[in-house]
């Protein structure tokens, strides 16, 4: 299995990733190990997760996330276009 996930940061700003292992992760992201984005906006706290069958289909999930602008990330694959940047307030709450 793998995960898409997304985190918010202390400054507000969200940061979405791809993993097999989301507690091994999360666990890297919270200990400033994450990567150069999350180490410098701690504490991060994860605001959503979504399972995937495939690493590829989790991967190609965080594009799209990676494509809203940062402080509106979409909520889920599922939800329309249109809509996706507006969901995640409902999914982060």
């Amino acid at each position: 299995m793998a995960w898409t996930y997304i985190l918010r940061c202390a400054d507000g700003s969200y940061y979405s990733g791809s993993t097999r292992d989301l507690d091994r992760r999360i666990a890297q992201h919270t200990s400033g190990e994450g990567g150069d984005y999350t180490c410098k906006r701690l504490p991060v706290e994860l605001v959503g997760a979504e399972e995937s069958d495939h690493i590829s289909t989790a991967y190609a999930l965080e594009k799209k996330i990676q494509g809203c602008r940062s402080r509106t990330r979409p909520a889920t694959p599922r939800t329309a276009p249109q809509s996706r940047c507006a969901a995640l307030a409902a999914w982060s709450q």
